[in-house]
């Protein structure tokens, strides 16, 4: 990373006087001298380096902690890019309320807009007629089908249940990070493309090329931050791994289209989300043409978007609950009493366990899977809190901070679940103080099917089994350690020991 630094360095020479003539311009304009406080930043790479020198904290943390000297609402620099970030409730209402119209766009990021068929999907759009149509169709036709899926995941939660079983027969530790991501990669799949990807070698290619594709979607691009050194990327290798990256991406989604639109293809009993739009593609009344690469772009969105968030958050929740025994038996009590000796607990069940519900949201306040969110760009210039705010300014909302705000959250580090209970505080983006999936115009639209995921694996994890740390170790064992991504995942694998309860 110094090495990179070194060359930004090297390579910035010929731009300094730019620099210096364009903060002269501004001076003297004196528009934006009024922004919100921030750090000191360096000639021409402004704060990048305090991110790139520091990998002893994760982002969010690392902003978190300069927030505390800066205010909730702090303004920093990285590279060419004006920089915002809100860490605290008060300001992501200010900026997600009554401005979410100016906040609501996306930054074309290389790594994203590649990926995306030049940000012909969903989540990485910027603000535009074409988005809101876009969004339309993934709401009414795609995320609107959660009760459809739900045998999908009944299914694959029973294998999974069965899967542990058999660890627990032969007193052999389950291995559950590895088993949540199988599972949430397999209900997305048949979803999404009708496919369980049983064979050995396909399923390791399939998990190979997701795990590429989120790497380059929060990978460093110079072209990101320096418009004029888009040029840099090709000699670092991050475009070489990018396209390799993409080529592999489309010819898995085109290896999909091409068996859905085989004529000796047999018709499936339910649509997914792939012959929904193959269909609508057809449909010569909707708004606009959807093409091949619309559908692969939205189908990126729904294969890596859908996969780790929902795993992720199933393992903080496991990890806080054999942190806080308490609060395991608590939640066990709640699903065992309600539901007796039926076996297996459906979708219906779920929605009485109120417990199980706080204990989900508890964890998505201390553990959101997208700390940041997705980064947001300014569609014009702005005023929040008296400070002026440039158009194009990226806009991160720290979603991991403002969970952790003590000016509205009592004991913010302590994992307490009763503090969701008896109150109307919900993940849906109405309530600022808690912003999992993010609010207003760019709040995550898949937050239903996910949520469902979680929240039925967690009701028969904690029904079926009883759970114990592997021989040797207790829970002051366990850490909360996390690495960096599109969704922050726990850094070593959550690995226990079930004990079957009923059959």
């Amino acid at each position: 990373m110094a090495i990179a630094l070194f060359m930004i360095f090297l390579l910035a020479l010929p731009f300094f006087l730019f620099i210096i003539l364009l903060k002269h311009s501004i001076n003297n304009n004196g528009n934006f001298n009024h922004l919100p406080p921030g750090p000191p930043g360096l000639p021409f790479i402004g704060h990048l380096h305090m991110l790139m020198l520091d990998n002893s904290l994760l982002p969010h943390i690392f902003l978190w902690k300069l927030s505390q000297n800066y205010g909730p609402l702090m303004s920093l620099r990285f590279g060419f890019k004006p920089t915002l970030v809100v860490s605290s409730a008060k300001m992501a209402e200010a900026v997600l309320k009554p401005h979410d119209l100016d906040f609501c766009s996306r930054p074309r990021l290389r790594g994203a807009t590649r990926l995306s068929y030049n940000a012909l999907d969903l989540a990485f759009s910027p603000y535009t007629d074409y988005l809101k149509e876009m969004r339309k169709l993934c709401v009414v036709h795609l995320f609107s089908r959660v009760q459809k899926y739900r045998p999908i995941r009944e299914d694959e939660v029973g294998r999974l249940v069965e899967k542990i079983f058999q660890l627990s027969v032969d007193s052999q530790p389950v291995n559950l990070s590895e088993a949540m991501m199988c599972l949430s990669r397999s209900i997305i799949c048949r979803i999404g493309f009708g496919k369980r990807y049983d064979d050995g070698a396909e399923r390791s290619r399939v998990n190979e090329v997701h795990k590429e594709s989120e790497a380059m979607l929060s990978s460093f691009s110079f072209s990101d931050y320096f418009p004029f050194m888009g040029w840099v990327d090709r000699f670092t290798g991050f475009l070489t791994r990018l396209e390799k990256a993409f080529k592999e991406l489309d010819t898995f989604y085109q290896q999909l289209i091409d068996e859905h639109l085989d004529p000796n293809r047999l018709v499936p009993q339910e649509e997914d989300l792939l012959d929904v739009l193959l269909r609508i593609r057809m449909d010569r009344n909707f708004p606009f043409d959807l093409t091949i690469d619309h559908i692969k772009a939205i189908l990126m969105n729904v294969f890596i978007a859908g996969t780790n968030t929902t795993a992720a958050t199933v393992i903080w929740v496991m990890s806080a609950l054999m942190k806080n025994p308490k609060c395991l038996k608590k939640a066990q009590a709640e699903v065992r009493d309600l539901v007796g000796k039926k076996g297996f607990i459906n979708e219906d069940d779920v929605q009485a366990l109120t417990y199980l519900k706080a204990v989900v949201k508890e964890t998505f306040r201390l553990h959101p899977t997208a700390p940041m969110l997705l980064p947001r760009e300014t569609l014009r210039n702005c005023n929040i809190g008296g400070y002026q705010i440039p158009a194009k300014t990226l806009v991160y909302v720290n979603a991991w901070a403002i969970g952790r705000d003590p000016k509205v959250w009592k004991n913010p580090e302590e994992f307490c679940p009763e503090r969701f209970l008896g109150n109307s505080i919900d993940y849906k983006g109405l309530n600022f103080e808690f912003l999992p999936f993010g609010a207003g115009r760019r709040v995550c639209p898949g937050m239903r099917i996910g949520v469902a995921e979680v929240e039925l694996a967690l009701a028969n994890l904690l029904y079926k089994f009883d759970w114990e740390m592997p021989t040797g170790m207790n829970k002051e064992d366990l850490d909360f350690d996390a690495v960096p991504g599109l969704a922050v995942l726990k850094k070593n694998d959550l690995i226990l020991m079930a004990r079957k309860i009923y059959d």
